[in-house]
């Protein structure tokens, strides 16, 4: 059965080879799973050819910039076809260190979503600018606020998912995009009951390459909130 890891990507040349190759050196019998959007640079071409030497490395190939969201998506449908006893997802750029894998997957031995957390006490945020730091905590503060999440980082991509839990919330029909859809699969595993947990990780602001968060993002993640947050209201009335 083994794990599965899912790293969405656009334009990661200088990153992903190391990075498959940093995971698949741990002692787990792990796969990796790159979900590619048409990128520019390459990293499509790359992984296709690091796939054909290691059946270890998998990839999807989309046509376009299709965004964060239903990039998971794609990875959460690879895997759950291929019954992996864990699905994780990380970032492509280094901020997630391979080495903390091993933990998500020890803990998720009694929680049904692990995520690997800035804002629990043994984590960090390190050279990143104070502006994103500010805006970081400040966009988990405003969505545990309003939407009553018990985790302190509720927009992290660094996670481990026992399968049972992405059956049960159905990943596919979530309408949230890019880093907001990460918090829309936060709130609908703490509504159906699972287990959340966080492991502490030190997270480092990517080596190469270009961060993806945008005002857009942004907007995107206080609409998703501000929806959710209603859903909720409307519920309450009707329970």
């Amino acid at each position: 059965m083994g794990y599965l890891v899912i790293i969405p990507t656009y334009n990661e040349r200088e990153n992903i080879e190391a990075l498959i190759r940093a995971l698949l050196s741990l002692p787990l019998p792990l796969e990796v799973v790159v979900v590619d959007d048409h990128s520019p640079d390459g990293t499509g071409e790359l992984v296709a050819a690091m796939a054909a030497t290691d059946r270890r490395i998998h990839g999807i190939h989309r046509p376009a910039k299709l965004g964060l969201g239903t990039a998971y998506v794609a990875g959460f449908r690879f895997g759950l076809a291929r019954g992996y006893e864990r699905i994780i997802t990380m970032d492509a750029d280094f901020s997630h260190d391979p080495a903390y894998v091993p933990a998500l997957i020890e803990r998720s031995q009694e929680a049904d979503l692990v995520i690997g957390s800035r804002y629990v006490p043994g984590g960090e945020v390190v050279d990143s600018p104070w502006y994103r730091r500010l805006l970081s905590r400040g966009a988990n503060r405003f969505a545990r606020t309003l939407l009553g999440l018990i985790p302190r980082d509720v927009t992290a991509g660094f996670r481990c998912y026992r399968p049972q839990v992405l059956e049960a919330i159905a990943p596919e029909t979530i309408r949230a995009e890019g880093y907001a859809f990460l918090i829309e699969m936060t709130y609908r595993a703490q509504q159906a009951g699972f287990r959340i947990a966080e492991v502490p990780i030190r997270f480092k602001d990517r080596r190469y390459g270009r961060s993806k968060v945008s005002r857009r993002e942004i907007a995107r993640a206080l609409w998703t909130v501000l929806r959710l947050s209603l859903d909720r209201v409307r519920a309450g009335w009707r329970g």
